[in-house]
């Protein structure tokens, strides 16, 4: 209300008393007078139809990118013989973390934590106890909360879903249950609250619209730390460890690109202008990056092939993922072309001179995408799309740098250390590696019983 609108209101109370002392009548008149003419009050938050609308469809998205996408993407660059495994871990994943999700990991990431609330969220949604039909989160905005909870829920199921991917043919099923659950309340959890839940690294002005460091570093590290820890595959450097089907490859990187746009569009929570926008710089980011890749191996290796380009889709997505609601599209650009060339050295000169076995370059992409991504965001983020408060290097402010560099340390280290300490304890309970025997005849039949035909 403004100057103008409270002396309005004053002269009109005054004026109400002398006529009521005179004329109690004309003073209930004035009165009214002066209730029809004052500002009315902002209307309450109500549920938006459009925004659920566009929200339920964002959650069906980025599920999509877990099962079937990501099962897919990963099933295809496995040999035959430990397929069957890799998709049954990602679905396996799903199952699981959507029940932890729903136990302890919702409350845990996004309520109050009292006087833990700068790293760690509060026990009051346990069990989604509190959750009714008509209840709405602080963060969502024009949607019911079961929408958001669920709409972060894909999220959280996707980001240990990529962890599968760095110890491709090697891990036991046992250890893969109690390590998803573990890393997600341990690892995945406290982080999304530092960033999204009111935790000290949003305070601190960290930029992550979507998960560049929530997910993506934060998975593409345990992902190393995962493939370090277990050891490399049997015959790793001497066999043929080629994909087995990359038409399977090929289809889910498309389900990964189709769904993402749930993923970075959907975090508007809302059907407006920034999901617009987002959904743009998304779809640029993700060309520019597997065009990227695919001329620097055709540099480098004299072909240009279809592994090389999906992958370079991904890296692409992963690198726009922080940036997507901050960000021009001249900006996309630029982060999709860098994430496409980093990615690709990191997937493959890096990974050679390094020796590590991250048998689906969860690393190289995710992580390093994820960097690239966090601090260009620092680079590119414009006031006139996120709004006045958010300004990059480019508009004058080089102190976001910093901050962005703070989101990725405090991400690699909680997330790498946390990983460690889960692999130990998961090892000391059920041993995390098959054996070798198990490993060279196929984790598919030895651990499911069954096989490609």
């Amino acid at each position: 209300m403004t100057l103008t609108k409270y002396l309005f209101s004053l002269i009109a109370a005054l004026a109400v008393l002398l006529l009521w002392h005179f004329d109690p009548a004309l003073a209930q008149e004035a009165a009214e007078a002066a209730a029809e003419a004052a500002p009315a009050a902002p209307p309450a938050p109500t549920i938006d139809t459009g925004d659920t609308a566009w929200m339920l469809t964002s959650t069906a998205l980025v599920l999509m990118m877990t099962i079937p996408g990501l099962a897919l993407f990963y099933g295809g660059m496995v040999r035959k013989k430990n397929i069957l495994t890799i998709v049954m871990q990602c679905f396996a994943t799903t199952c699981i973390v959507t029940v932890a999700w729903m136990v302890f990991g919702y409350s845990l990431a996004f309520t109050d934590g009292g006087g833990m609330q700068s790293y760690l969220g509060g026990t009051s949604q346990f069990m989604l106890k509190s959750m009714t039909l008509d209840s709405t989160h602080s963060l969502a905005g024009t949607i019911p909360e079961s929408v958001f909870m669920t709409f972060q829920m894909t999220f959280a199921i996707i980001t240990p879903a990529l962890i599968v991917g760095a110890f491709a043919d090697r891990m036991k099923f046992s250890a893969l249950v109690l390590f998803m659950v573990l890393w997600l309340l341990v690892v995945y959890a406290p982080i999304a609250h530092w960033v999204w839940g009111g935790g000290f690294l949003g305070g601190a002005g960290v930029l992550d619209y979507a998960g560049g460091t929530v997910v993506h570093i934060n998975a593409g590290i345990a992902g190393l730390v995962c493939a370090l820890f277990l050891g490399k595959r049997y015959g790793y450097g001497t066999e043929n460890m080629a994909p087995s089907n990359l038409v399977y490859s090929l289809i889910g990187a498309s389900l990964l690109w189709v769904g993402w746009f749930g993923f970075n569009a959907g975090s508007a929570v809302a059907a407006g202008t920034r999901a617009g926008m987002a959904m743009a710089v998304t779809q640029i980011a993700t060309a520019a990056a597997a065009l990227a890749w695919m001329l620097a191996e055709w540099l480098v290796h004299k072909k240009p092939s279809v592994l090389g380009i999906i992958s370079g889709a991904v890296a692409g997505l992963v690198a726009i993922t922080p940036a997507s609601g901050f960000v021009a599209p001249v900006g996309a650009l630029w982060i999709g072309a860098a994430a496409g060339v980093g990615c690709f050295f990191a997937a493959t000169t890096v990974k050679r001179a390094l020796g590590y076995d991250d048998s689906l370059d969860v690393f190289g992409v995710h992580c390093i995408g994820g960097i690239i991504g966090a601090i260009l965001t620092g680079v590119f983020a414009s006031s006139a799309i996120g709004g006045e408060a958010v300004k990059g290097a480019l508009e004058g402010n080089t102190g976001q740098i910093l901050t962005q560099l703070e989101g990725v340390l405090a991400t690699l280290v909680w997330s790498g250390l946390g990983t460690l300490v889960i692999l130990i304890v998961v090892n000391i309970l059920v041993g995390v590696r098959v054996s070798q025997a198990v490993e060279v005849e196929g984790l598919d039949i030895n651990l499911h019983g069954e096989v490609v035909p």
